[in-house]
Formats: structure tokens, sequence, C-alpha cells
């Protein structure tokens, strides 16, 4: 099986981040741990890449705009997501589930994995990830979270 890094993120995310987000852990423990659980070292390293990259976007405070920016796709970013996927991130931005920024800051990350297509699932993963590691976003990650692992998901008011 050939695994991505989005594989790598997600593992990392249900078995350290998001089980015990305070716990203190070192590089070396996390990228033993991932080549136990039997992810290559290459992946590893392109996942940690893509974590410290988000960690480096964090916005020091986000902006209320009183303009909501429309958003124009470019190319590549038609090429890797889909009309489903572009129509869940207009519903959460619109939803004020997630803003401007941080729609641009899911988009950069989306990119940056090493796939052809990303399909829905893997975008709310993604959003999931960022919002996670946004200050100020626990209720918008609180509701992607029940979103996500809820049988019969909650409309947005």
């Amino acid at each position: 099986m050939k695994e991505t890094i989005l594989d790598v993120l997600l593992y990392l995310f249900e078995h350290y981040f998001y089980d015990d987000p305070d716990a203190v852990r070192d590089r070396d423990s996390l990228q033993n741990g991932l080549i136990q659980a039997g992810f290559s070292p290459a992946e590893i390293n392109k996942a940690f890449d893509w974590l410290d990259e988000l960690a480096r976007q964090r916005p020091a405070s986000s902006v209320a705009r009183l303009d909501t920016p429309v958003r124009v796709y470019a190319e590549p970013e038609l090429d890797r997501l889909d009309i489903e996927c572009r129509g869940f991130l207009m519903f959460l931005e619109q939803s004020g589930v997630i803003d401007a920024d941080q729609r641009e800051l899911v988009l950069d990350r989306v990119m940056a994995l090493d796939q052809d297509e990303v399909d829905v699932d893997d975008l709310k993963w993604v959003v999931l990830m960022v919002l996670f590691n946004q200050p100020g976003s626990e209720a918008a990650y609180a509701w992607m979270e029940s979103q996500m692992f809820e049988d019969e998901p909650e409309p947005v008011h």
C-alpha cells in the first residue's frame, strides 16, 4: 500500500494530537512511533514539513471583514478540488465556520498534499487540522469535529 502525507497526518492526529494534545512529544519519538506503525521515513518527513508550514502560517489575529472576498480558483486548484470540495469550502465560509484567511490556509495545505485529487472527506480532515492549529477556533473545531464523527450531522444555524 502506498501511504500518502495525509495518511501520516491522519495517523498522527488520531493517535497523538487528538487523544492528548497537551502531551509533550519530541519529533524523534513521534517518528519512531510512525515507523513502527509502518510509514516510510520519506512520507513521515513530508508530513512533518506539512505541519511545520501549517504552524508557520498561523495568523497573529483574525480581523473581521465587512466584505466577503470572492474566491477564484486557479487551474491547479480546480484540478485537485472537485465541485463538491469547493462547495463545501464555500459552505463553511458562508456559515462562519472558517473565515477567508482560514480558507486560504486550508487551500494552501490541500495543495501541499502529495495527491492528484482530494475528496471531500480528505478536505474535512485538512479543515479539522487547520482549525485545531488556530487559536480562537475552538468552537469551529468542535462543530467540525461533530460533523465528522456523528452519524447525523447537525445543520449550522
